[in-house]
């Protein structure tokens, strides 16, 4: 092979392992991301705020849309069942979230405990008409 080669065949290398990544960072999501041994999966993490918000929507007239939690999360698995509150706003967070939390994660080097801020959005008001089936 010629010296002259070598920077090309660097280059296609560095293309193929580019696009290798891309291929994988585009198949993966928050519906693929499942729990592991090790670490507790956001699908799982999202799935208990939502039935936070469920409840929560069924107590009373705010209705609550719950968002995607920072896909940029990596928490070791929860040794006990996941709790679920309203984040408190002396946590300073700027909009509404429903606080997932880990009081006892399975023992690793990183975290006893944790806990994900999922973001929801408020739902927008419907009217009377527009939800009573009677109404023309």
């Amino acid at each position: 092979m010629a010296a002259d080669d070598v920077p090309l065949l660097r280059s296609i290398q560095l293309g193929a392992a580019l696009s290798a990544c891309a291929l994988g960072l585009a198949s993966w999501s928050i519906e693929t991301d499942h729990s592991t041994e090790h670490t507790h999966g956001l699908f799982e993490i999202r799935e208990e705020a939502r039935r936070f918000i469920s409840h929560e929507n069924a107590r009373g007239d705010q209705q609550w849309e719950v968002l995607e939690p920072n896909l940029k999360t990596l928490v070791p698995r929860c040794a006990v069942p996941l709790e679920t509150q309203w984040t408190p706003k002396s946590l300073g967070r700027s909009k509404p979230s429903v606080m997932v939390i880990c009081t006892v994660a399975v023992p690793n080097s990183v975290m006893k405990r944790w806990d994900v801020h999922v973001p929801v959005k408020q739902e927008p008001n419907q009217t009377k008409a527009a939800t009573d089936p009677a109404s023309p």
